[in-house]
């Protein structure tokens, strides 16, 4: 597949067949997306390639409190955990994550049947290969993902090369220390995100973003459009 066809066509996939994907098309996956840059070239990622069956339960067990809890704050209007938003009304929306956890058990989705994906990734960032620039700054951080997170995209464009379909999740993040026991993973690693990969059922053709003028613009913040 050429490249902008697959940055174009590359959309996130969460409804898989059960068609089971062969540790040889994983493997050329994961070291095809090895070649991601990061910061330094450290590599400051590590990957744990979930297959145990209790193990993909227990993950998305840790997984749905999150998700409901999500779905709860965009039901009252909020982006979740946005940086910015009135933590006030976050708590006052949270309650309702109760009612769609009951509601979401009568209709599983991609949440509910996360251990019946053909692939769980669980990516960790090491803290240790992370040059934070912004580490303290008096707002949100976000630097030190510019080390890790371009491996993850690659994990999904190389998936795409191999025919497959998958989406980056960072939800898991809010149970993080069960996550990290889950797995052994010592203290010095974060979990980044949760990868799933598989057979799609539907894969995307056309994707609909912003244009590029809806989000560029000369010179400053308030400068023209940025057109050709």
């Amino acid at each position: 597949m050429e490249l902008l066809e697959a940055l174009r066509t590359t959309g996130a996939i969460r409804e898989f067949r059960p068609d089971p994907v062969a540790d040889d098309v994983l493997w050329r996956i994961l070291d095809a997306a090895r070649f991601a840059p990061s910061g330094g070239n450290v590599q400051g990622w590590r990957v744990v390639v979930v297959s145990d069956a209790d193990k993909k339960r227990r993950l998305r067990d840790l997984y749905l409190p999150g998700w409901y809890d999500y779905l709860a704050l965009a039901s009252a209007g909020l982006r979740p955990w946005a940086p910015v938003n009135d933590r006030a009304a976050e708590a006052a929306a949270l309650p309702g994550a109760g009612d769609i956890a009951a509601r979401a058990a009568a209709s599983p989705g991609f949440a509910e049947q996360l251990d019946q994906v053909p692939v769980l990734l669980a990516l960790f960032a090491d803290l240790s290969a992370l040059a934070a620039v912004d580490r303290d700054s008096d707002r949100y951080s976000f630097a030190g993902g510019a080390s890790v997170y371009p491996f993850a995209w690659s994990v999904l464009l190389a998936a795409r090369e191999e025919g497959l379909g998958g989406v980056m999740t960072t939800m898991a993040i809010r149970r993080e220390t069960e996550v990290k026991t889950l797995f052994d993973a010592p203290d010095h690693l974060a979990l980044a995100a949760v990868i799933a990969l598989g057979h799609p059922v539907h894969q995307p053709r056309r994707l609909t973003r912003t244009p590029v003028d809806g989000f560029a613009t000369v010179d400053s913040f308030s400068g023209e459009p940025f057109r050709p």
